[in-house]
């Protein structure tokens, strides 16, 4: 298998991909009808309304992002995702019924939207820390792009049809459709084999909630690179709110916006294989994503007709999975598994959280001055994002001239990474055969001379002298005792993430 498509080799990955191929199809083509209803139906293209909905969808993220983190490290996250996904699958159904009943509402509508955002909350870092536990670490950063390729390749065909099926039967149609792809997803969590999936450390105590936050505020790399992601996410990347207005003002239907969002989808496909084609996550490349959506984001505005409005899509689609696919691969691969799943809770926060921040502000822009003063505005806020990782690349002293060639420049690797030490209560088969141990000189040497063997010789060995009492030995390890494990030495070194490239 191409070094494209390896991860999917692996049994687990393979039948994951699939299932949240199926259930991505239908979230996209909810995502679609949901904001086709409150921008046509439940409003008179009301782009605020619109953006207040996308606020209550994305506001739990950043709300609750230290109990999903948790959630999503304590618990089994197989069947988590069992629960999020049937949630999921329940509210879906529950608001088509209403639509195609004629009583659904604009508050009843963002009550809906909160209730979904709530579910996405524990969902999303689930299931983003979930795929690090299908695959072995070295494929970690190819799933993640695979699994930014499945959600991509959705998007290309949920909006189009959703397009098609609004303009047909209605939008309430689209949502009782969506409900019944989420039986794709959890027939994949089903299937999945238990006894393949990787080891992981497990953290019990409730007191370390706040070592995600702890942890990443002790790494330079993570908070620019999440600040570059909420800039992003806060102003960039409000698609629904940019293609159906645009839609709009060039005349065209329900079906015209989801075509919008399919063609988008295809420069994202391309961006997440080509990232799979990579073989780490570099946060150079996260950086670069930044300027070409800035740049992408700026040509589109200014475009005159639909199809080249169309036509810049691809190039945005592309930059923005480019630059999120990256980030998330950096995010994963360089971090501490122990804290993975409260990192990357922050990391899905700040990613959607940001919205509930900038789509109410993008949404009222888009309905007080025009769509185009709109991506005008995300347009801004990614090249914003640009200049604060040129900064802190120039400022953190790893860019340096090419010794060889005059106009070339070389990154310097990421530093080693201090990652948090397991606490006693939450030691581990898995964290004990990872944990290096290091032996005192003292010790180490007394060890060594019992080992060494006496030389054997002719002449007749001379009386024993009275041997004299060995210095303790300091313990380097937890001793099992009657008691039970005691807990670590101080002396164990303290275990360090493998460097990986800028």
């Amino acid at each position: 298998m191409s070094a494209m498509f390896r991860s999917l080799s692996n049994f687990n990955y393979r039948v994951w991909f699939i299932g949240a191929l199926v259930s991505n199809t239908g979230a996209w083509m909810q995502a679609t009808a949901l904001s086709w209803v409150v921008l046509t139906e439940l409003t008179d293209n009301n782009a605020a309304a619109m953006g207040v909905t996308m606020a209550l969808q994305f506001g739990p993220p950043l709300v609750l992002v230290s109990v999903t983190g948790w959630v999503a490290d304590r618990f089994d996250r197989r069947r988590l995702l069992m629960v999020t996904q049937g949630l999921l699958l329940l509210l879906g159904l529950a608001v088509g019924v209403l639509i195609l009943a004629g009583v659904m509402t604009l508050p009843l509508m963002y009550v809906f939207a909160l209730a979904l955002g709530v579910a996405m909350a524990f969902d999303n870092p689930a299931r983003q820390a979930f795929v690090s536990d299908l695959v072995t670490r070295e494929n970690a950063s190819n799933a993640v792009a695979l699994n930014a390729a499945s959600f991509n390749g959705a998007r290309m065909i949920g909006p189009a049809v959703a397009g098609l099926v609004i303009v047909a039967v209605g939008t309430g149609w689209v949502f009782v459709i969506n409900a019944f792809t989420f039986v794709g997803m959890l027939g994949a969590l089903w299937l999945i084999r238990e006894r393949d999936l990787m080891p992981r450390p497990k953290n019990r105590g409730a007191a370390r909630l706040a070592d995600g936050f702890r942890y990443v505020a002790g790494r330079p790399d993570l908070v620019v690179t999440f600040v570059m992601v909420f800039l992003l996410g806060a102003f960039g990347m409000n698609f629904p709110i940019f293609a159906s207005t645009m839609a709009l003002e060039f005349g065209h239907d329900a079906d015209g916006y989801g075509l919008l969002s399919s063609i988008l989808a295809i420069g994202s496909l391309t961006g997440a294989l080509m990232a799979a084609r990579r073989d780490r996550a570099r946060i150079r490349l996260v950086i670069v994503g930044t300027a070409l959506f800035g740049v992408a984001a700026l040509v589109s505005a200014f475009m005159p007709t639909y199809w080249l409005y169309a036509a810049t899509l691809m190039v945005t689609g592309f930059a923005v999975v480019t630059t999120l696919t990256t980030a998330n691969g950096y995010v994963q691969t360089t971090t501490d598994p122990a804290v993975r799943g409260r990192v990357l809770a922050l990391y899905v926060a700040i990613l959607m959280g940001g919205t509930p921040v900038g789509a109410p502000i993008v949404g009222w822009v888009a309905a007080e001055f025009g769509p185009r003063a709109a991506i005008l505005l995300g347009a801004g806020s990614a090249l914003l994002a640009f200049g604060i990782g040129a900064t802190w690349l120039l400022a953190s002293g790893r860019l340096h001239r090419h010794p060889q060639r005059r106009f070339r420049v070389t990154i310097d690797e990421t530093m080693p990474i201090q990652v948090i030490p397991p606490e006693s209560e939450e030691f581990s088969d898995e964290v004990a055969s990872t944990t290096p141990v290091r032996l005192p000189d003292r010790a180490a040497g007394a060890v060594r001379a019992r080992r060494e063997p006496r030389p054997v010789t002719g002449a007749r060995p001379a009386a024993p002298r009275p041997r004299e009492a060995a210095p303790p030995v300091p313990r380097t390890g937890p001793v099992a005792g009657p008691a039970g494990p005691a807990s670590p030495s101080p002396d164990i070194v303290k275990p360090r993430a493998d460097a990986a490239s800028d």
